[in-house]
């Protein structure tokens, strides 16, 4: 009887390249393709782009399809094999941006540590291929996701392992799932992404500047950054401005872009942004 491949830990086979050199993963029925969205730094009245997001665009016969659908979809035992594949593309399609100076958030799902000789396995090899992929260490950041980690201490062992070879760590989706206070305590993350539905709630309250303002005292205070995601609208460019965010992210300021697309490295103007209602897009297809 032929033995099956451990697609838990081989990724090379599922993944390929099209005309241009853009890398696309293959799994079941999807195709898989690396988008970035741009996060910005205030700077003297304006927001400089200064790292992307890496975010994948599941497609079926072409067409694009809901990231939560692809993943709830995959099957247990794929799980670290397809968070793998993700994370190699990202890295792989980063030189396509064209940009040499920005840093690269990537998700990890604490879901997938459940075999953790498996997962620092595959962080080593990442942090072996970096220089091949013209990266280092330090440009990179790992956004640990909000979902339920079945084991605390391996997920603390990662972290550290992350941190150890140079990456900084950020916990995602602060006010959502897991990501809490016991979450912030139990891996002392360097950034923390506010999850922008709570956010948005948020700012729906007279009084929002102030509760933010406080909150990203108390989390500097600690020797965090806050990077607020989800920014849709002026008002909440506003709110997060003034409560002292240090990163900003969201569809007021750029959209996710596939691979190749033509990154636009111009300040936003922030006067120009608190005084529209429109969508204003630094990423030109």
């Amino acid at each position: 009887m032929t033995r099956k491949p451990d697609r838990r830990r081989d990724v090379s086979g599922a993944i390929f390249a099209d005309e241009i050199g853009i890398e696309y993963g293959v799994y079941g029925d999807f195709r898989l393709r690396s988008a970035y969205q741009p996060i910005f730094a205030p700077r003297d009245g304006a927001l400089k782009p200064v790292a992307v997001e890496a975010l994948i665009e599941p497609h079926v016969t072409g067409r694009p399809v809901s990231p939560a659908i692809f993943f709830e979809g995959i099957a247990a035992k794929d799980r670290l094999f397809v968070e793998t594949m993700c994370r190699t593309l990202h890295l792989h399609n980063f030189r396509h941006i064209g940009v040499s100076d920005l840093d690269l958030f990537f998700n990890f799902h604490p879901g997938v540590n459940d075999h953790p000789g498996r997962v620092l396995a595959e962080l080593r090899l990442m942090m072996g291929g970096l220089e091949d992929v013209e990266l280092h260490p330090g440009m990179l950041v790992c956004e640990i996701t909000e979902h339920a980690a079945p084991n605390d201490k391996v997920l603390v062992a990662i972290a550290r392992e992350m941190r150890r070879n140079g990456l900084r760590i950020a916990v995602d989706d602060f006010g959502a799932g897991h990501s809490t206070e016991d979450r912030l305590k139990l891996i002392e993350p360097d950034i923390v992404k506010i999850d922008g539905p709570w956010f948005t709630l948020l700012c729906r309250y007279p009084a929002a500047e102030r509760l933010f303002k406080s909150l990203v005292g108390l989390l500097h205070d600690r020797g965090v950054k806050i990077l607020v995601e989800g920014i849709e609208q002026p008002n909440q460019l506003r709110v997060a401005l003034e409560g002292g965010a240090d990163l900003l992210q969201g569809f007021l300021l750029g959209r996710p872009a596939l691979a190749g697309t033509i990154f636009n490295e111009e300040p936003l103007d922030v006067a120009r942004l608190l005084g529209s209602a429109g969508i204003a897009s630094p990423l030109i297809g």
